[in-house]
């Protein structure tokens, strides 16, 4: 149960091209750990709320952080913004790190990504100033290693929805088919082209997503993925891992019935009721 003297506090801090980023910081009076916690795509940093604020109720300062182009780091004008998908683990995420150390000075730092927040932990050049990572729904976008029932789905969404929202709003629009928030053209379009690469990530590491920090990371990574998630599942998890050659990992599966719940898929493991496993979560993040 989360206790009662939470503090809560809004900031905006700056990213390295000054990019202004809104965030939030969450903690106990007298926290012992400070946890980032950085989002899947299209996810807003309050998605995030009640899981931040039980892993603040065991004792850490806990920052989440709206990406570019989402929340409350959305531009007046989305269709005119202009930025990479990069940008997020490149500018972003280290400007989220540095307010939060700032924020908690002396206390050792360790990371919960979601989706893509987990992919782009590799792009963060203060990256070892995390001194380790919980990965959570982490895994290759390749469509073909997706369950056949969930292709048809996402090929509308690459090559029908999307393609039709970029030319009518100028941006990819949250609300139908895409239940997230809306996205840039920066972000859609590299992702699509990511998604269609058995590669994935692949050799792209090696050239045109220079510069990068994967083969750097040597922060151990526990990756929890859920069974009925058709994306992070047990093809994908481990090929996300592959590009931290020299971090150890290890991947966590469980079962919604783990939990007593009936769905997990790819966002629902910071839903209420997974309460479990945000236990599990913070003695990973804790322990020795």
């Amino acid at each position: 149960m989360a206790r009662p003297d939470l503090i809560l506090r809004d900031l905006t801090a700056p990213a390295s091209d000054g990019y202004p980023l809104s965030m939030r910081l969450i903690s106990g009076p007298q926290p012992t750990h400070a946890v980032l916690v950085t989002s899947g795509t299209g996810f807003p940093k309050g998605f995030y709320e009640r899981f931040a604020r039980h892993l603040a109720g065991r004792g850490a300062a806990v920052l989440t952080h709206d990406m570019r182009g989402i929340g409350g780091s959305r531009p007046d004008d989305l269709a005119a913004m202009r930025m990479t998908y990069e940008d997020w683990g490149r500018l972003d995420m280290p400007a989220a790190l540095e307010a939060l150390i700032g924020e908690t000075p002396g206390l050792p730092v360790t990371h919960v990504g979601h989706s893509v927040g987990g992919h782009f932990a590799g792009f963060m050049p203060n990256h070892a100033r995390i001194r380790r990572h919980a990965f959570v729904a982490v895994g290759s976008g390749y469509w073909r290693k997706h369950p056949l029932s969930y292709n048809p789905v996402e090929l509308f969404f690459w090559w029908g929805y999307g393609p039709f929202s970029l030319t009518r709003h100028g941006y990819i629009k949250g609300g139908s088919l895409w239940r997230g928030a809306d996205l840039p053209r920066g972000v859609f379009l590299p992702w699509r082209k990511w998604c269609h690469d058995p590669r994935y990530f692949g050799e792209r590491l090696l050239t045109e997503l220079q510069p990068n920090h994967f083969a750097e990371v040597t922060a151990p990574i526990r990756s929890w993925i859920f069974t009925d998630d058709p994306i992070a599942n047990t093809r994908t998890g481990p090929d996300m891992l592959k590009v931290y050659p020299n971090a150890p990992s290890e991947l966590v599966v469980r079962r919604p019935a783990d939990y007593g719940v009936a769905r997990v898929g790819h966002e629902g493991m910071f839903r209420r009721g997974m309460e479990p496993v945000w236990d599990e979560i913070a003695d990973w993040l804790t322990a020795d």
